[in-house]
């Protein structure tokens, strides 16, 4: 049964799969090496959840003997569901029930996704479904990627004014229920749950077009929420911000280098 934040925050990502999809980075190599190196031998299954639309999950085929995702947005489960193969499988469900038996999986991973989950009871649930020795993982990118420093803060100068109407106006503030990432670690290791945890720092390069670079602040909730609740709010600051990477990158279909820059804790049960 799910609680009404659990609702709040699955319809928070309803109606936006396809620009998520399209513009979200993936999950880099590196948590695969450090969870597989935690865990000591190649992981036999592992849980992705709060998946969005699988993109975190791929990187697992070929790590692992079976990845399964678990997302509580229809909308992103719908294009995860495309993704399914004889490894790698979707089903909807919340971090804190998975819907998964007990004792179950040697890795549980968190991309992007933890800090819309109640701490408390979704350790639990990684508790309950994680082999003793098994290692549990949150990755979460910061916003934005690194690239030109003038589409650094054109996007910066939105987001902030996103964040702002976001904190004051009453009716967005009640379509979420966010639980901050600074955070995580401290709850990781207040569950009780884990003998050894950590933070990890990284990063990593990808290739981007100034359509990605739009898009992926298009892929943001708070945007998406203030678009539909007030677009009045937002009309000049998204005009300029459109302007702004008209100007540094002309041609939005040619490529240019970017990078993410990653924060990941890690745990062993």
């Amino acid at each position: 049964m799910q609680s009404p934040a659990q609702k709040k925050n699955a319809d928070r990502f309803t109606g936006f799969a396809d620009t998520y999809d399209r513009a979200r980075p993936a999950m880099p190599y590196y948590p695969v090496e450090r969870i597989t190196a935690y865990l000591g031998r190649r992981p036999d299954t592992v849980v992705d959840l709060g998946c969005g639309t699988g993109l975190s999950t791929l990187i697992w085929q070929g790590n692992c003997r079976l990845a399964i995702g678990i997302e509580p947005s229809e909308d992103m489960l719908r294009l995860a569901k495309e993704r399914e193969t004889a490894d790698r499988r979707f089903q909807q469900g919340f971090g804190s029930d998975t819907g998964l038996p007990d004792v179950c999986c040697d890795a549980v991973v968190c991309s992007q996704s933890f800090h819309w989950m109640e701490p408390v009871s979704t350790l639990r649930e990684v508790n309950r479904i994680l082999k003793p020795g098994g290692v549990f993982a949150t990755v979460d990118c910061d916003w934005p990627p690194v690239t030109r420093w003038e589409a650094e803060q054109a996007y910066m100068t939105l987001y902030e004014k996103v964040r702002a109407l976001e904190k004051a106006l009453p009716d967005v503030q009640d379509t979420f229920v966010r639980y901050e990432k600074e955070q995580h670690l401290a709850n990781i290791r207040s569950s009780g749950y884990f003998r050894y945890c950590r933070e990890l720092l990284f990063s990593n390069p990808e290739r981007c077009t100034a359509e990605r670079l739009m898009d992926l602040l298009f892929s943001q909730g708070s945007l998406h929420t203030l678009q539909k609740l007030h677009p009045e709010k937002l009309e000049a600051e998204i005009a300029a911000f459109r302007s702004a990477i008209a100007e540094i990158f002309p041609d939005p279909a040619a490529e240019f280098p970017i990078a993410f820059c990653y924060r990941m804790r890690i745990a062993v049960k």
